[in-house]
């Protein structure tokens, strides 16, 4: 730990947080701004000696349960923490599960590219929400259960889907998938639905349980995908993944070249797809246990 720098930064942060702001009484006059050791000592409940001992670099390697108090104590916001927890010496911990909420700014992305097929994943390749122009280039998801929702699931026990691939491309594809999960597990060590997905997939495919037990590495590239659909025939589209700042999310986005067939024919089948009286732009598909799971291409739609 760098005692002098997790010292400076507590010192910087106690100075800047008012007793007002942290709920507690003015405590009459004072020579410097914010918060004294003895209130942030009770705020975090933590002893105000050893604080002190922190602030003056005589205490060493505080442990996380101390960090994560006085983060919570200062108000700190998640890039603060995890600095603090940097100069403990120690990483943040994650979160129990893989977060699911969808930004406001990504939300409305989705409402205004209406022309564009649009869907947005969690970390762990969970579709949370797709717009119309979507759902007419995959399918519906909808009416989807949770299996058929999860891309690893289809890509590894054959259920069908609309991207045409060769065998070389799906090996790929569910190497990096495979990856992806990886990590996941990783940074989300407690999400529970995640483990029995794993465990599931090990348990009904032997391609997944050896590449898992191999350590594969890779990621989830930006590629050119045919999609075969059943009212217009193939599309060729570029299918880009884009990541949310500050968040887990993943944006998936195809689009086609402008002036070319691929784009007469995306446009016509989002179109077709109104005309059926669908017109809700967002289709979001609601909580973790009843949403979409771990696209691959997304390759995951039903006959």
């Amino acid at each position: 730990m760098s005692t002098s720098e997790f010292g400076q930064a507590l010192r910087r942060w106690r100075g800047r947080v008012s007793p007002e702001a942290a709920g507690l009484p003015p405590g009459g006059r004072r020579r410097v701004p914010g918060l004294r050791r003895e209130e942030l000592a009770q705020l975090a409940g933590i002893s105000a000696d050893y604080i002190t001992r922190l602030e003056q670099g005589r205490a060493i390697n505080p442990s996380a349960q101390v960090i994560e108090a006085l983060a919570r104590a200062l108000g700190l916001s998640a890039a603060e923490r995890a600095h603090l927890f940097g100069l403990g010496g120690l990483q943040p911990p994650g979160a129990r599960s893989v977060p699911s909420e969808i930004t406001p700014s990504v939300r409305r992305m989705l409402e205004r590219l209406t022309g564009t097929p649009v869907a947005v994943f969690d970390a762990a390749w969970t579709l949370l929400a797709a717009n119309t122009a979507y759902a007419a280039l995959m399918g519906d998801p909808a009416g989807w259960n949770e299996r058929e929702r999860n891309g690893v699931w289809r890509a590894f026990l054959g259920l069908s889907g609309r991207v045409r691939s060769t065998p070389e491309s799906r090996h790929a594809l569910q190497v990096a998938l495979v990856a992806d999960l990886r990590a996941v597990t990783a940074s989300y060590p407690g999400d529970q639905r995640i483990k029995r997905l794993i465990a599931d997939l090990r348990a009904h495919s032997d391609t997944f349980a050896e590449l898992w037990e191999s350590g594969v590495a890779g990621h989830h590239e930006a590629a050119r995908k045919t999609i075969v659909h059943p009212d217009v025939g193939p599309v060729t589209l570029d299918c880009d993944v884009l990541s949310v700042a500050g968040s887990d999310l993943r944006i998936m986005v195809y689009t086609a070249d402008p002036g070319t067939e691929d784009a007469k024919r995306l446009e016509l089948l989002t179109m077709l797809h109104q005309s059926d009286g669908d017109d809700q732009t967002l289709r979001d598909l609601g909580a973790p246990e009843a949403q979409a799971t771990l696209s691959q291409d997304p390759e995951f739609v039903p006959k």
